[in-house]
């Protein structure tokens, strides 16, 4: 998938079309000729270079994201008139990043990851806490009570709703999709608003296939996910 992405995925908003048909014509080239090293993609400048290695495109060459952006930073452009040096340099002791850090540069980079899902790695901590995952809630009945909590990912307040905020959140295993009156809105204001991480407290409402979580109360957990941005979608 890492080609298909181009470099709009990472945030490079300046990289023009060629850039993106080098990266794909370089991935080729790389595959087929089993280089072993995140230099040896040809014709990319250093700035697409980097978008690979911050989005973990060169980990595969260069043993891992940490390296990869070290080998990137050696890159110098040939000059017309002198001949590229080439000499064998020392692999410095870089350490390779851990699980938890791999997908916080991934979020960093791209917005999401391939890899597993950010409360994949906190589950057992939520669970301690009380949470039930999308897919344990899903199996519930209707007005259950429900103690659960997800990254948000859309939150939306039209206008035809009579004050209701419809909130959306994602963990490993699913949505859970949540209504929030004006009232509890208002009394959870700051979670409401600025949580990444967002913990609820509610009952389900089913209606046939259709299901959501009417909350009681809201808290801002977003300390757990560190330095990991994770940016949601408001519409009105």
């Amino acid at each position: 998938m890492g080609p298909r992405f181009g470099l709009a995925s990472t945030g490079c908003a300046g990289s023009a079309r060629e850039a993106a048909e080098r990266i794909v014509a370089a991935a080729h080239w790389t595959a087929s000729a089993r280089v072993g090293s995140s230099r040896d993609a040809r014709g990319l400048a250093r700035r697409d270079l980097m978008a690979l290695a911050s989005a973990g495109a060169l980990a595969g060459l260069a043993g891992h994201r940490h390296r990869a952006g070290w080998d990137v930073l050696g890159v110098e452009p040939a000059l017309p008139l002198v001949p590229a040096a080439e000499r064998e340099e020392g692999l410095p002791l870089l350490r390779a990043p851990g699980e938890g850090e791999d997908i916080v540069a991934d979020y960093r980079a791209l917005g999401f990851t391939l890899a597993r899902h950010p409360l994949a790695l906190l589950r057992p901590r939520l669970a301690g806490d009380g949470w039930l995952t999308a897919a344990e809630v899903a199996g519930l009945t209707d007005g259950a009570p429900v103690r659960t909590g997800g990254i948000v990912v859309t939150r939306q307040r039209p206008g035809s709703a009579g004050g209701v905020i419809f909130v959306t959140l994602e963990d490993e295993t699913g949505y859970v999709n949540l209504v929030v009156w004006s009232r509890i809105a208002d009394a959870h204001r700051k979670a409401m608003l600025g949580a990444r991480l967002l913990g609820v407290r509610g009952r389900l409402q089913r209606e046939g296939e259709v299901r959501h979580v009417v909350v009681d109360a809201l808290e801002d957990r977003s300390a757990l996910l560190g330095s990991l941005v994770a940016k949601a979608r408001s519409f009105r």
